[in-house]
């Protein structure tokens, strides 16, 4: 295994690290939105919001950061 190889395996890492994250604080989100967990709705939709950004838009900036300039 390359030393590219190496790199774009720990990189595809940690773009899926950074989803999981994201998918899990949305679903926490959810849950305190529902009132199982504790009684604080505000709390649970910012959660549900931080998540789905995190999620959505966070892999795509860090791999925006990560492309060389000739590409």
């Amino acid at each position: 295994m390359d030393d590219q190889e190496q790199l774009a395996r720990k990189r595809f890492l940690i773009l899926q690290l950074i989803r999981l994250s994201g998918a899990a604080m949305a679903l926490f989100g959810a849950v305190i939105i529902s009132g199982r967990l504790i009684d604080f709705p505000e709390l649970g939709y910012l959660l549900l919001v931080l998540g789905a950004m995190e999620f959505f838009l966070l892999p795509n900036l860090i791999s925006k950061s990560w492309r060389t300039p000739d590409q």
